[in-house]
């Protein structure tokens, strides 16, 4: 799976082409649907950007990953349970939800918005001290030592990436 995150500007022409292409052509599944409502809100002005991603069960010619092995990590996406060190790691949904979008886009820097697209539904609210307790309270459960973390990296100025050395 491509773990960069392009930006696209979309013009208008595109926009009511793909619209129309969804309406007329794609199949009837949740996707599409979703997809539709993105671009609707796109077009009336509700969202500035969609961010999009591609299922990994339905990628071609990949078999969706078990867990996530990252250092002395273990996530496992379809228990939701994570394991450090060999010992299980209470977190909450939420925690869970970034410590996943994060550890398996290793190495891709987000910003706060970025982060909060990825894992709420509904719009971005312009609080960034909501990510910033939610990024502290992970690193309280899973760094060896909080202060100096070395999986969830902070880019000052931009957001946070999981270091993609481990």
């Amino acid at each position: 799976m491509k773990t960069n995150i392009g930006f696209v500007n979309l013009d208008a022409s595109l926009l009511q082409w793909l619209r129309e292409a969804l309406r007329t052509q794609a199949p009837d599944t949740v996707s599409r649907r979703d997809l539709q409502e993105g671009l609707e809100s796109l077009a009336d002005g509700t969202a500035r950007s969609l961010m999009l991603e591609l299922d990994e069960q339905t990628e071609p010619g990949k078999t969706p990953a078990t867990v996530l092995r990252c250092g002395t990590l273990v996530i496992d996406p379809r228990a939701r349970s994570v394991q450090r060190a060999g010992q299980m790691v209470a977190l909450t949904p939420k925690e869970f939800d970034i410590l996943y979008f994060l550890a398996r886009n290793r190495g891709e820097v987000f910003t706060k918005e970025q982060i909060y697209q990825a894992v709420w539904e509904g719009d971005y609210m312009l609080d960034d001290s909501n990510i910033m307790a939610f990024i502290r309270k992970l690193r309280k459960k899973i760094e060896p030592n909080p202060d100096a973390p070395e999986y969830i990296q902070t880019i000052w100025g931009i957001g946070y990436r999981f270091n993609e050395s481990l």
